[in-house]
């Protein structure tokens, strides 16, 4: 962590030193500034953007009594605040926590209420709330937002030092987004670490590893079950451009914040916000 965060602040620190160089001192002020509206910005949009993706709804605490029960006392022992509890329709078995410590929101998918144990949707509520507690939401959003400065200033320093012609302009926007892509590498690296983080002070909640270990593996038999019958359906009959582009779009805002990832080749996990499931079922166990 310390090793990529500090990597991080390099990549930011070379950016508001470019833009520096280029405009002055002057500008020193207005960079940071911008930074920080940026990663404001991003932070808030992404939240909203999450919950209406998915139509998350109030999970009724007289119809679920436990979970609000769990969640209750678990932040007592942790002395944080309740979050909003929520409930969707993921059609897949999934949960994703969204906020930040005193404004959190957690939301459990209708599919993982009903394939878990309780003691296994309590292991994947307090995997989710350790999120909130540990601000790892901010953090990534913190780090999105200095992937977006330093991606934002190699293209303005490609259009100062050109001719700023058309072909300058579409160099701009391929050198920005390679740079916001390397960047990006070591942001999802957090990503991947916060998630074992995440397990663990799970298992340190619940008392035991093995709960969420077994949660871990039925959601991931049920997420392979829901693509293949996606992938079967889709063989059968077709489907809708607007519907794929809804999914997509879906998948994309969601992704990065649910428990489970299913990601499979090398390149894919260098690229996921998520460790191999494989290995940290083999962490909770061990």
């Amino acid at each position: 962590m310390a090793v990529v965060g500090a990597i991080l602040a390099g990549f930011y620190l070379v950016a508001v030193a470019a833009a520096t160089v280029m405009y002055g001192q002057g500008v020193l002020p207005f960079a940071i500034a911008g930074s920080v509206l940026l990663v404001g910005i991003q932070y808030k949009i992404g939240k909203w953007a999450a919950l209406r993706s998915v139509g998350a709804e109030d999970l009724p605490e007289d119809q679920y009594s436990q979970i609000h029960q769990f969640v209750e006392q678990t932040c007592r022992d942790k002395n944080m605040e309740k979050p909003s509890l929520k409930i969707a329709n993921m059609g897949v078995p999934n949960a994703f926590a969204v906020g930040r410590r005193g404004n959190g929101t957690v939301v459990i998918s209708r599919e993982l209420i009903q394939l878990l144990d309780r003691d296994e949707l309590e292991g994947v509520v307090a995997h989710e709330l350790a999120h909130i507690d540990n601000r790892d939401v901010i953090t990534m959003q913190l780090g999105q937002g200095i992937a977006s400065i330093v991606a934002i200033v190699a293209q303005f320093a490609i259009l100062l030092t050109g001719d700023n012609d058309l072909a300058d302009f579409f160099l701009a926007i391929i050198v920005g987004n390679i740079v916001q892509f390397v960047v990006m590498i070591f942001v999802l690296a957090i990503s991947r670490y916060r998630e074992y983080v995440a397990d663990a002070d799970a298992r340190r909640t619940i008392g035991s590893g093995d709960p969420l270990a077994r949660a871990l593996e039925k959601i991931d038999q049920g997420n392979q079950q829901a693509r293949e019958s996606a992938q079967n359906a889709q063989r059968g009959r077709g489907r809708a451009r607007g519907d794929r582009r809804r999914d997509a779009k879906v998948d994309q805002q969601v992704s990065a914040l649910c428990i489970s990832s299913p990601d499979r080749g090398f390149l894919q996990r260098i690229v996921s916000t998520h460790p191999p499931m494989e290995k940290r079922i083999e962490r909770l166990r061990s």
